[in-house]
């Protein structure tokens, strides 16, 4: 029943992180509902094992249908990695609680600035190329793989978010280009997370299969329904982020 029960959350975190990231807020929870009694770290290795699978496919099947800015996302992605192994050290050495209070007002920020620029991430207009874009990726991989690492929630969300207003793609290629960056800084904490023995393996790669048929859904979604549904989707998520973080940091 267990086993039964994360594969659904699992499922559905696929589903909504293959189109605009947030999974997490779906399965995290189920994980320490389900396991109260288990250590955190064992949990979020869990969590990484099941969901690099559906984010890795996720990256393939957008690949195929969008153009992809190989030249500046291989880079930053690499950087995402090993921001990510820098911020999951961290964790070790500092506890990252004070960030709980400060993330739910940065979301509300970035769910304000999304509706108020009602065009915004519409139209795929990249405004650079070459090492201005290449030098731009690489610091929203390796600040927000950073932040993957050492505290986690809303990394798809920010991905998308910085890609659409820095880099100037629509919300289908931002979403895209971010599920490159997510692999690479899952691959890395899930690493961290094995070598420190924190993954139970015959609950993570059951549940990958079922976070990769959610993400093989949620992927066909986005690409049939372009870039509006991607925004939608993203402004959804962020607004039950805000209000999970806002829960946890302020009534729980």
């Amino acid at each position: 029943m267990e086993l039964l029960l994360v594969s659904i959350a699992s499922l559905l975190a696929g589903f909504v992180d293959s189109i605009v990231g947030g999974g997490g807020l779906i399965l995290v929870p189920a994980l320490f509902a389900v396991f109260p009694t288990t250590h955190p770290a064992t949990l979020f290795g869990i969590n990484k094992g099941a969901s690099v699978w559906g984010t890795a496919v996720a990256t393939t099947q957008y690949a195929r249908r969008v153009q992809l800015r190989w030249s500046a996302l291989l880079p930053a992605a690499a950087a995402g990695f090993f921001g990510s192994l820098a911020g999951a050290w961290l964790v070790t050495v500092i506890d990252p609680g004070f960030l709980r209070k400060a993330l739910p007002f940065v979301l509300v920020a970035v769910l304000a600035y999304t509706l108020v620029k009602k065009d915004m991430g519409r139209h795929h207009t990249p405004r650079f190329t070459g090492r201005t874009e290449t030098g731009i990726a690489c610091c929203i991989g390796l600040v927000i793989g950073f932040y993957d690492g050492f505290f986690g929630p809303g990394t798809g969300s920010f991905l998308v978010f910085l890609f659409v207003r820095w880099l100037g793609y629509d919300f289908l290629n931002a979403s895209a280009s971010a599920k490159l960056l997510n692999t690479a800084t899952n691959v890395a904490a899930l690493g961290l997370f094995a070598y420190k023995g924190h993954v139970w393996w015959h609950f993570a790669l059951t549940m990958a299969v079922a976070n990769v048929a959610g993400s093989l859904l949620g992927t066909r979604l986005a690409l049939k329904h372009g870039a509006g549904f991607v925004r939608l989707v993203f402004i959804v998520v962020v607004s039950a982020l805000i209000l999970k973080t806002g829960f946890d940091a302020f009534l729980k």
